[in-house]
């Protein structure tokens, strides 16, 4: 039997985490002869424990046959010892009168305790997802207090927004997703990201931006970057499923091969595009498999892109600079 890969997910009793753990479970990550090892943080208080335990108790009755084991950590160091795949998603949601920086630092603390964690103990192979939000800089932070880790083992999540890209895309030229192609998004996960229709193919063939009529062009980003806000207003609670999803998406890709296709990875800059060496960026990137990933380079800029990145550039350098605190 093929040994099972060792997982770790944080905040395994949120919304997300939630969502998360049965797809794992039930394959969807990494196909249907590998089975997995689910191990869970929970931090001991009393009410967790009997949250998280209700979902172990679910996780034992679906019955999956790939889940080999599962295991409730009550600790970072149990969690992600000799972990070869991490989702970080525990992460501290914004509260009445807390400014984006208040934010920042109270996250940052997690992910500086979980990244000296794996530091420590993870699989020198560890490939980690950050999806806490601001998870870009959840994601340097983490990576910076990791230093005996590859920087190429931490990315943070934004495959979602290339998936609410392709969706509103699909959603226009009425075609099914799945021939969407090309289409990528560059930058912070926040409302200055920009997602690119430069390149857009479907069915394998170019689509030119006469396609779209202008108004829904000039909506085409807000429309994609807004849309977590859209979802919460529309239900009650922010998008849950559909973040899971995205993250199951982006670490297959990384880890199994995109076949191909063009993927969004928040990862260390290699300074293309003039973006700083190491900021945690969202690229078009290409996934051969293994765990790799090579950013894609040298595409054409128009000024109008290159003044996107600009400002969503400046954006991750202020936040960098607000969390330096916890950066050794």
């Amino acid at each position: 039997m093929t040994r099972p890969i060792r997982i770790a997910v944080t905040g395994p009793c949120g919304q997300i985490g939630y969502s998360l753990l049965f797809r794992i479970a039930a394959g969807d990550l990494f196909g249907p002869n590998q089975p997995v090892e689910l191990r869970m943080l929970d931090r001991n208080s009393a009410e967790q424990n009997s949250k998280l335990k209700g979902v172990m108790m679910e996780l034992s009755d679906c019955a999956f046959p790939l889940l080999a084991e599962m295991t409730a950590c009550p600790d970072e160091k149990t969690l992600f010892q000799d972990a070869e795949c991490v989702f970080l998603v525990g992460a501290r949601p914004r509260g009445p009168g807390m400014d984006r920086a208040d934010l920042l630092t109270a996250n940052g603390e997690i992910f500086q305790k979980q990244g000296r964690a794996l530091d420590e103990v993870a699989s020198r192979d560890v490939r980690v997802c950050v999806v806490g939000n601001p998870c870009n800089t959840n994601a340097y932070i983490a990576m910076k207090n990791a230093p005996s880790l590859a920087p190429h083992s931490f990315s943070a999540l934004m495959r979602l927004d290339q998936n609410r890209a392709m969706a509103r895309v699909a959603e226009k030229l009425n075609v099914p997703v799945k021939t969407v192609e090309q289409v990528f998004v560059w930058g912070n996960h926040s409302n200055t990201m920009y997602p690119d229709l430069r390149f857009l193919r479907t069915g394998g063939r170019r689509v030119e931006e006469s396609a779209f009529d202008q108004e829904w062009l000039e909506q085409f980003v807000p429309n994609v970057a807004t849309r977590g806000g859209q979802i919460i207003k529309a239900r009650g609670a922010s998008s849950a499923a559909s973040a899971a999803s995205a993250a199951i998406d982006h670490m297959r890709d990384w880890i199994l091969g995109a076949e191909g296709k063009i993927t969004t990875m928040a990862v260390p800059s290699d300074g293309s595009y003039g973006i700083p060496e190491g900021l945690m960026f969202g690229f078009p990137c290409m996934c051969p498999g293994e765990g790799q990933y090579q950013i894609i380079k040298d595409l054409p800029m128009t000024p109008e892109v290159k003044q996107r990145l600009v400002v969503t550039r400046d954006e991750l350098l202020a936040e960098v600079e607000a969390v330096k605190h916890l950066l050794p």
